[in-house]
């Protein structure tokens, strides 16, 4: 990392927001989070918000993964593939989806993704969230099949997951926070 790790020591953070985050990461900072709590209003924000677009949005938690990931791969960021291919996976993505999104992303990433491993729907939100990272805007073609699989509220939830990531990607690119154990 750019930065060195936070530590109390370092700059000290009140114990509620330390305690915040150590209990949605189930007890032990990361790395991301050693970078955020050198501020406060940032860390305190990104705990709430991250939280709520990784565990209270009803949308399929497997799709906003998968945009996730795609994300991920498109950006470099490899810190948020490390974390985000088990969670995909955990949603009940499988390993010969990861395969073809990683196919996809190495081969044609403004095209259109054409593997057995991959639905109908799950190329489609390859290629929105591939859309919104690349060239920001998306096509209507690709807005309007999405209109067909989700309601207002499912791509509000899945548009907001990929933006949201987006964000993230960007700042573990540039701070060039590596995954733990590295």
């Amino acid at each position: 990392m750019r930065l060195p790790d936070w530590t109390p020591e370092r700059k000290p953070q009140p114990q509620d927001l330390v305690d915040a985050i150590l209990a949605r990461r189930g007890g032990a900072l990361i790395n991301l989070d050693r970078a955020l709590l050198w501020s406060e209003p940032l860390a305190r924000g990104w705990n709430t918000y991250l939280r709520a677009v990784r565990t209270e949005l009803p949308t399929s938690r497997r799709l906003r993964e998968l945009g996730i990931c795609t994300v991920a791969l498109l950006t470099g960021a490899q810190y948020e593939y490390h974390h985000h291919a088990p969670d995909f996976l955990a949603a009940g993505g499988t390993q010969a989806q990861l395969d073809a999104l990683n196919a996809f992303v190495q081969a044609d990433p403004r095209g259109i993704p054409r593997d057995p491993a991959l639905s109908e729907l799950d190329a489609l939100v390859i290629r929105y969230a591939a859309q919104m990272t690349l060239d920001v805007k998306v096509d209507d073609e690709v807005f309007d099949a999405l209109r067909r699989h989700f309601d207002e509220t499912g791509i509000v939830e899945l548009t907001s997951a990929i933006a949201t990531y987006n964000m993230v990607a960007r700042f573990l690119v540039a701070l060039q926070i590596t995954p733990e154990n590295k």
